[in-house]
């Protein structure tokens, strides 16, 4: 009988430890929102990243907004940010009435491009409109190349928010993602190497700047017996209960960032050698916890589009996606600039074009991953026999 089971591109990976802290907030009665565990959270959680301060928030979007809040990002300013993202990485620059640049990513990092950003930032500065933030993604659980990066902002006098949704674990030069820039922000998402359910976390290491993000984060309320406020805040604050979660998965990082590297080791292992596949490279200044398994297919060799490979496991009852569709190239977001890697060539529109992601998750099996590979092998040859000269290049 064949085993047709639904494999996710990377579900939650939950253990015994969490079910231990959300037991005792609910012994405790601490179901409301905030409590003893957020507390610990966010004090975990900065110690283990070297961060001075933490904040729980209800999400990594909640991080940003507050983080270009305190940026003084306002209606008029403009925010560069990493096209090749997720659009929470974009909709808080929006919230505030501010107008989006977006920059390229190289193809040694998959991150932002430095010659782009230099070339935006001196034209930025030539016409008199410097950014006021910027958000540098770090992807599918990279880093960037920071240390250029943030010395070109320094130059020019820009706060950077670094989004570390998607690399908790990941590190810079002996130095934790999301630790390097102004700001940074986590992403507890149900498909994030750890999870809360839903929930993220702002960390700096100005902790005036954060004690003012925590009081946005809970409506604002100014110190008084009755409800008193006198600016805008939000309801952005972390439960009790989902912060039990996180400190329990947050002793299993490790384990999981351990995991998913030896799940992207066995599909390079059998996949790499294939002409036309090549996987997200490795930069030598960091270690990346391999959050997803990403790689590209190029059709004029193998035959077959990563689209085609989508919906081929999708047949198999396997979910893989494309890479993130660029946000310049977003209906929401197409009449912002953007600055690709080379004034006529944009590496993430081909990136877009021909990237995949595998299924990643930390429990995946290695009998399901098989399931997996013998699914892109199976298209992938299918797809070879109408290659003229293929069996030459293999």
């Amino acid at each position: 009988m064949t085993d047709n089971r639904r494999i996710y591109l990377s579900p939650p990976h939950l253990g015994e430890r969490e079910k231990g802290y959300v037991a005792e907030a609910f012994d405790t009665n601490w179901i409301a929102p905030l409590g003893p565990h957020v507390d610990e959270f966010e004090r975990e959680l900065a110690e283990l990243t070297g961060a001075r301060g933490a904040v729980a928030l209800s999400s990594g979007t909640a991080a940003i907004h507050l983080a270009l809040k305190l940026a003084g990002v306002g209606r008029g300013d403009r925010v560069f940010v990493s096209t090749l993202t997720f659009v929470a990485s974009v909709n808080p620059v929006l919230y505030e009435g501010a107008e989006p640049v977006f920059i390229d990513s190289d193809f040694e990092t998959w991150n932002m491009s430095v010659q782009a950003l230099e070339r935006a930032l001196i034209e930025a500065e030539r016409e008199g409109r410097l950014p006021k933030a910027a958000v540098v993604v770090n992807l599918y659980g990279q880093s960037a190349d920071l240390d250029p990066i943030m010395a070109l902002f320094r130059r020019y006098g820009v706060t950077v928010v670094e989004d570390a949704a998607e690399s908790l674990g990941a590190t810079y030069k002996g130095k934790a993602s999301g630790t390097i820039g102004d700001y940074g922000i986590y992403s507890f998402n149900g498909n994030k190497i750890i999870t809360t359910s839903g929930g993220g976390m702002l960390v700096g290491h100005d902790t005036g700047k954060l004690a003012k993000a925590r009081f946005l984060a809970t409506q604002a309320r100014d110190p008084a017996l009755h409800y008193e406020h006198s600016e805008l805040g939000f309801n952005y604050r972390m439960s009790n209960v989902l912060a039990g979660i996180g400190r329990g998965q947050l002793q299993v990082l490790g384990e999981r960032i351990a995991a998913r590297r030896a799940v992207f080791e066995r599909y390079e292992a059998a996949l790499a050698h294939i002409p036309g596949i090549s996987f997200m490279p490795e930069a030598a200044y960091g270690r990346s916890t391999r959050w997803l398994t990403t790689l590209t297919v190029n059709p004029q060799i193998t035959g077959v589009t990563a689209v085609e490979l989508v919906k081929a496991l999708a047949a198999d009852n396997i979910e893989a996606r494309p890479v993130w569709k660029p946000m310049h190239l977003q209906p929401l977001l197409r009449q912002y600039e953007y600055y690709a890697h080379e004034p006529q060539f944009s590496v993430s529109d081909q990136l877009f074009a021909q990237g995949l992601c595998l299924p990643s998750g930390s429990s995946l099996s290695e009998a399901d991953q098989q399931r997996v590979i013998d699914c892109v092998l199976r298209r992938l040859g299918e797809a070879r026999m109408t290659v003229p000269g293929y069996a030459a290049q293999a």
